[in-house]
């Protein structure tokens, strides 16, 4: 007999119906659940109302620029890889009204920030590589002095439901950035989903009081070592089945060492500047102001959207852009979040989910692009020159 105690040092089983059964209680506590489901061929992240809405039995096949979503054999909820979206849309919205100023009385009156607050947000299905880009976002926009308004009101009380990952995607290298496959913590509650000898289960960490909380009113029974050893071996399973690697070793000193490496060119000349990559990024967080007014002057609002270093309006000040080559703007990007990142924020601002290189149109692999420039040009050049057809 199981016992139903529990302390969050314990792993617990909930079984996959019961799965239903916590996005009810989470609806019921007030929150407004938030997760993977399949809309327009592919896995986005949108508002659950019932189980029915996660991606039951989808598997994914990834390569660069390649993205296929299929029918899988299991019944599983989250056997497919990370999606073209990222959490950070909840948190750091696309577009954010900073404020409107309306004409009154001689003056304006000044309307800020509306709605800076929604309802309680779960985030449901999170995985390890994502949970690690949340914790960065929260070092940009909450570390040092100025904190951001908009994505602090968002975050407090945000509740995480992170999953261990069972399946490696085609470009995830999670496994060589020390973020994935498994959610070391930051969650409430990670599920690792189990199917084995005709059952389907999840085993259930509480990372929380919240999410101990949760467990008990589930009333979950422990797990046992059966249970603890299945799960272990699918995560460490998923761990060396990795889509890409990256050697990490020393990398931001390598890449500041070869600004004028002949490889930034040949990445250029592929890339077409369309910001795909930092758009899917789970870290990327450049953004721009803008202005606008009505036809008669009587309204005026600020706003803030996402933008990207790749566009030239982005680096541009009076008399032209910083960055005006492909050369200079890919160069700074990918410096930036594989190198310049650690000093400035303490960490990678690479998590290794691998949608740069998934949804890049010209399939430009952040992976093979990172080796080639530590290699010496002659040896990248000669190399280049073997493999060409």
């Amino acid at each position: 007999m199981r016992r139903s105690s529990i302390q969050m040092t314990q792993q617990v089983i909930l079984e996959a119906p019961d799965l239903a059964r916590l996005l009810t209680l989470l609806q019921t506590q007030g929150y407004r659940v938030l997760g993977p489901t399949v809309r327009d061929g592919a896995v986005v992240l949108d508002q659950l109302a019932s189980l029915s809405q996660l991606p039951a039995g989808y598997i994914d096949q990834q390569d660069s620029g390649r993205y296929r979503l299929l029918r899988g054999e299991l019944p599983t909820f989250f056997s497919h890889g990370p999606g073209p979206q990222a959490w950070k849309k909840f948190l750091f919205p696309p577009r954010q009204q900073l404020f409107v100023a309306k004409r009154r009385d001689g003056g304006f009156a000044v309307t800020a920030q509306s709605e800076i607050a929604p309802a309680r947000q779960a985030f449901l299905g999170v995985r390890a590589c994502d949970l690690q880009a949340l914790t960065i976002l929260d070092r940009v926009f909450l570390g040092g002095d100025y904190a951001d308004a908009v994505y602090r009101a968002r975050r407090e009380g945000l509740l995480l439901v992170a999953v261990h990952c069972t399946t490696a995607g085609g470009t995830c290298f999670c496994a060589s950035m020390g973020s994935g496959p498994r959610a070391a913590s930051g969650f409430d509650l990670a599920l690792t989903e189990v199917t084995a000898d005709k059952r389907h289960y999840f085993l259930v960490e509480a990372g929380s009081e919240r999410g101990l909380a949760l467990c008990r009113e589930l009333g979950c029974a422990e797990a046992d070592d059966v249970d603890r050893a299945a799960a272990t071996q699918l995560v460490e399973n998923t761990a060396s089945r990795m889509g890409r690697r990256l050697e990490t070793d020393d990398l931001p000193e390598r890449l500041q060492a070869s600004p004028e490496h002949p490889r930034w060119e040949d990445a250029a000349a592929r890339c077409l500047g369309c910001a795909n990559c930092t758009l899917v990024c789970p870290t990327c967080f450049c953004h721009t102001v803008e202005d606008r007014t009505d036809l008669s002057g009587a309204c005026a609002e600020r706003q803030r959207r996402w933008d990207s270093c790749f566009t030239l309006d982005f680096s541009y000040i009076h008399g032209g852009s910083i960055r005006p080559s492909p050369r200079g703007r890919y160069r700074h990007w990918l410096t930036h979040k594989l190198g310049t990142w650690h000093p400035q924020f303490g960490t990678s601002g690479c998590v290794g989910c691998g949608r740069c290189i998934t949804w890049c149109p010209v399939s430009i692999d952040i992976t093979e692009e990172a080796a080639a420039l530590c290699l010496p040009a002659a040896e990248t050049s000669s190399r280049k020159d073997r493999t060409s057809p």
